[in-house]
């Protein structure tokens, strides 16, 4: 089939998406229609809030679905009727069967992880909080249960020291969108190898999920190793971002804390005390060494780097870390 006469639907709604869809179209595919979230009202003034993709598609007059429901017939019919040859989805939700199997050729998914490890929502956050020296993406076809189809094509990506989420998030959008154009070509061609997840697996690997991140899954426990704590802060930058309180006397204040360094070294302090010179650091005791902040954000404040924290938040006295 000529590529040009080759018609897909893409499904996607984060900035993460926005790449792969614009090299598509950069490619000279054809994309009748783009698949993604609804409005929804966000901040204080409850303004809509247009998804990423969904700016980009306008910009580039693109016919844009967004349900409510991916069952609703409606929906399906004018799915039907963009008679696309491939689905392709990336950061998308959850798709029945009766869309993901509507295409002649099937429905593929990009997935931020080496599959079958970092299984769910969130595989990057995941991987870099569990200390990973290595993830990538995946390309697979959709089947019943999610992220588990047969993978196509996977690339692999080290994770530095100084990695944080945000500079893989940016890493792996970059290498999927590349990786989708090597999928596609695959299956233009009629060159498609799949291979079982399960034979993904070393033998005795264990499976490492990545589910949906919440509050308190990022709530910073000072009396854990000091490793684990640098790696669940940069695990969560930029967003949503690791947090604790600062307790001064009766003053409790939630604060979030995006960059860090850490230093294994004995000491007489209580998990979360801080050590500070009022000026040019600010540390905080973990259970075997030390924890420097290097930019934090005090509620309801900006995001500050710790010299310019420290010029307005100068007393530390019976202060520590909760």
């Amino acid at each position: 089939m000529n590529k040009k006469d080759f018609s897909i639907v893409f499904m996607g709604t984060p900035e993460f998406a926005v790449h792969s869809l614009a090299t598509l179209l950069k490619e000279g595919y054809k994309i009748p229609g783009v698949v993604t979230a609804p409005d929804r009202p966000a901040g204080r003034g409850k303004k809509l809030n247009q998804s990423a993709v969904k700016i980009f598609a306008q910009e580039k007059n693109l016919r844009i679905l967004q349900p409510e429901k991916l069952k609703d017939e409606s929906f399906v019919s004018d799915l039907q009727s963009l008679e696309a040859d491939l689905f392709i989805v990336v950061a998308f939700r959850m798709l029945p069967e009766i869309v993901w199997n509507m295409p002649p050729l099937g429905t593929f998914n990009l997935h931020a992880s080496l599959l079958p490890q970092y299984r769910g929502a969130a595989p990057i956050n995941w991987a870099v909080i569990n200390g990973e020296k290595r993830t990538g993406v995946s390309t697979f076809f959709l089947e019943h249960q999610i992220d588990t189809g047969k993978v196509i094509m996977q690339k692999e990506l080290l994770i530095s020291k100084e990695d944080d989420a945000g500079t893989v998030h940016d890493k792996l959008m970059l290498m999927g969108s590349e990786l989708i154009s090597n999928t596609l070509k695959a299956i233009i061609d009629s060159n498609v190898k799949q291979t079982p997840q399960s034979e993904l697996l070393t033998p005795g690997e264990q499976l490492k999920e990545a589910p949906k991140i919440f509050k308190d899954d990022c709530k910073i426990e000072w009396n854990q190793k000091s490793e684990t704590i640098y790696n669940l802060i940069r695990g969560l930058s930029p967003y949503p971002a690791a947090w604790c309180t600062i307790n001064c006397g009766e003053k409790e204040i939630p604060l979030k804390i995006f960059s860090s360094q850490f230093e294994i070294s004995k000491h007489d302090l209580v998990p979360g005390e801080l050590l500070s010179d009022g000026k040019s650091y600010l540390k905080v005791a973990g259970s075997d060494g030390l924890i420097s902040i290097n930019s934090l954000q005090l509620s309801g404040k900006k995001r500050l780097s710790v010299v310019d924290f420290l010029r307005g938040f100068q007393k530390f006295d019976n202060c520590k870390f909760g």
